[in-house]
């Protein structure tokens, strides 16, 4: 960690080197020592940051967030205020699991306000989770989901305008492209 291009608040606590060039920590954030932050991140305040936890660049968490052992998140991730991550499906006090059960958040995505993933699903490049949503599985690239629990309701372009199929193409008013085949949407080069 280049101590001097990481900004670091003087009532943050932060146990981990592992941090890139760029990222900002803010107020009350505590980050366990082992946790992995990449480059050009902005951690809010009253956040928790487990050890086992790897975080991409890019990435924006928002107050009130915690990450829990298990969590890998990968660049470009925004993640609102309150989003809930679970890391255990039968929790137990004092019972721990020999391993955390994994999920991952694959580029691009975003995490609304107040919702939560439950642990060991997928959150697909460039999707989005609408405020409020319970995720109980997969969200596939570009998917648009909410509710609760929640449910595909379209998909969406990388600039974050809803994607209009005809013929299984959508052509994006900001000039991206997209195919879609067998509920899998892909952008055409």
């Amino acid at each position: 960690m280049n101590k001097e291009s990481v900004c670091i608040h003087g009532k943050a606590i932060v146990e981990t080197d592992n941090i890139g060039d760029g990222t900002r920590i803010w107020a009350f954030a505590h980050i366990l020592k082992d946790a992995v932050i990449g480059k050009s991140c902005n951690i809010c305040d009253h956040t928790f940051i487990e050890g086992n936890v790897i975080i991409g660049d890019n990435v924006t968490i928002k107050c009130g967030v915690y990450l829990w052992s298990g969590l890998r998140i990968e660049d470009n991730v925004f993640i609102g205020p309150n989003a809930t991550f679970t890391n255990d499906i039968r929790p137990r006090s004092k019972v721990y699991p020999t391993e955390f059960i994994k999920t991952c958040l694959h580029n691009g995505a975003s995490i609304g306000a107040n919702a939560t993933i439950i642990c060991g699903n997928t959150i697909g490049k460039w999707a989005m989770v609408g405020a409020g949503a319970v995720v109980t599985k997969n969200v596939p690239d570009y998917a648009l989901v909410y509710g609760n629990p929640a449910i595909l309701h379209g998909y969406i372009c990388e600039c974050s305008k809803l994607l209009v199929f005809a013929n299984s193409v959508a052509q994006c008013s900001c000039g991206k492209n997209y195919r879609l085949e067998s509920d899998n949407v892909t952008r055409i080069k």
